[in-house]
């Protein structure tokens, strides 16, 4: 099995190696991601995703499976199997969910395929999930609140945000490699929630959006909007990518 990426402290790395092993329980495993603080995600041969990594302030893989638990009722997002911490470390167990990642080497030689499926997922899940019985809050609010938290200084001018244009449950990491793309290269599923909860719809086009130019390259954020069904809001999508990059 590869050991987690060496930016940790040698406790914690020696930890999150041990869990995943523990995690594995015998199957073959293979590195399938790796986050910015850290954690990494590696796919069993026996149909697992085992996401482990240091705690996170930001949200957690308990946050995540509360989030998916719910959320499955409504659209089609993994299944939850296990979910926990112990000291520094925590971890999340689903069951592997088919298609490929819309940022797949297939989906990333024919992007426009990519970026649509991208854009038309993210409506449907906004569509799917009911505001009025989600338990989760992703709000301009809640974010400044959790940035704070964690020793971010978010600048004067992002505490004032544009009124919702319109309320719905947010994906809350909408970046296209988490859209799954089926062999037709339609939307298949939603995969790292962990930041699900209401806000104004436009909070996740933002993202969206801009994260085609890091996966596709510039010029395709206004496809990926067009997808979703919406004429461009400059004011919504300036300020809601800048709240995303500053915190």
């Amino acid at each position: 099995m590869p050991l987690p990426p060496p930016d940790f402290d040698s406790p914690v790395r020696a930890d999150i190696s041990k869990r995943l092993g523990l995690l594995a329980a015998g199957a073959a495993v293979a590195p399938l991601w790796r986050n910015a603080v850290g954690g990494v995600t590696f796919g069993t041969d026996d149909g697992r995703v085992v996401k482990v990594g240091p705690r996170n302030a930001e949200t957690s893989t308990r946050a995540e499976a509360d989030r998916l638990r719910w959320a499955a009722a409504y659209t089609p997002v993994p299944e939850v199997l296990e979910a926990g911490e112990d000291g520094d470390v925590e971890w999340l167990v689903t069951r592997t969910l088919p298609g490929l990642s819309a940022v797949d080497p297939r989906w990333l030689a024919e992007p426009a395929i990519a970026v649509r499926a991208v854009g038309v997922g993210l409506r449907a899940l906004h569509d799917a999930l009911p505001v009025d019985a989600c338990p989760f809050d992703w709000g301009v609010a809640s974010r400044l609140a959790n940035a704070a938290g964690r020793g971010v200084t978010v600048p004067v001018e992002l505490r004032d945000a544009p009124t919702p244009e319109m309320l719905v449950v947010c994906h809350g990491d909408a970046c296209c490699p988490n859209t799954l793309l089926a062999d037709d290269g339609g939307w298949l599923a939603h995969v790292d929630l962990g930041a699900l909860g209401v806000a104004d719809r436009w909070a996740d086009i933002a993202v969206a959006s801009m994260s085609t130019e890091w996966n596709y390259g510039p010029g395709w954020d206004d496809a990926l909007i067009d997808a979703y069904g919406v004429e461009p809001d400059p004011v919504r999508l300036a300020y809601y990518r800048s709240l995303w990059n500053a915190t």
